[in-house]
């Protein structure tokens, strides 16, 4: 994906805002935060947002809370004080947040809905996951509740629960079950899609404020310009 199709911060989708926080709508294909590929990732994008939009002189403080992999879009939060930093890591760590993913697959799972249980094991060389159905030595255990909420022209639409968060936990244990998300070829996808995403999207994201002590439900919209997603919108 060629740098022009990035973020940057003239597109970038604000999905809430305040002295605390700001939470935007990741596109696939933008990186969060900076890896060996030395593209610009998306916290620097908001850092020069942040600083026009203030007109801050010097560097601007934004702490990196979670990641979203590369291909997937989606909500991301990140924190704009030290003060909300260490209390939305500890509201991560503890799971006392709730992500709610939509996922287009290429084949129907067996049941409507689910609780998924593996063992992942993670290979830092391939950069990739693999289920277990057992313990495996070096393996985490990795859980999710899906439900299938439409069939689309040739694929399956679901909803997803994440109750821990893994490395490529979504993408590894659908494709464990067959169920492969359209355009990840890693994982096993007939093809990819043009835009080098995958039909992966943090859909939902409630947490407490960890200032303000308010239940905060932020929604990113669909990637739009895309018909699939366009289809699956009707059922939303």
């Amino acid at each position: 994906m060629s740098s022009s199709q990035h973020s940057d911060k003239n597109n970038l989708d604000v999905l809430y805002e305040d002295n605390h926080i700001i939470v935007v709508n990741k596109r696939p294909g933008d990186i969060v935060q900076g890896d060996k590929t030395g593209d610009k990732p998306l916290s620097e994008v908001i850092k020069s947002f942040l600083k026009e939009k203030y007109n801050k002189p010097g560097n601007v403080y934004l702490g990196v809370v979670h990641r979203l992999d590369r291909p997937t879009s989606g909500v991301v939060l990140f924190s704009k004080t030290s003060k909300a930093l260490p209390r939305l890591n500890k509201l991560f760590s503890e799971k006392r947040t709730r992500k709610t993913y939509l996922a287009i697959v290429e084949n129907s799972p067996e049941k409507p809905h689910a609780t998924l249980t593996h063992w992942l094991k993670r290979n830092h060389k391939q950069n990739k996951s693999y289920a277990h159905i057992k313990e495996v030595p070096d393996s985490k255990k990795a859980v999710l509740h899906y439900k299938t909420l439409a069939q689309l022209k040739n694929y399956t639409l679901l909803e997803i629960d994440l109750e821990t968060g893994r490395h490529h936990q979504i993408r590894a244990q659908l494709a464990a079950i067959g169920c492969v998300i359209k355009g990840d070829l890693k994982y096993g996808a007939a093809r990819s899609n043009k835009d080098g995403g995958i039909h992966l999207h943090a859909r939902k994201l409630e947490l407490t404020h960890p200032v303000k002590k308010e239940l905060l439900t932020i929604t990113a919209p669909l990637p739009d310009q895309d018909n699939l997603w366009n289809a699956a919108s009707a059922f939303l």
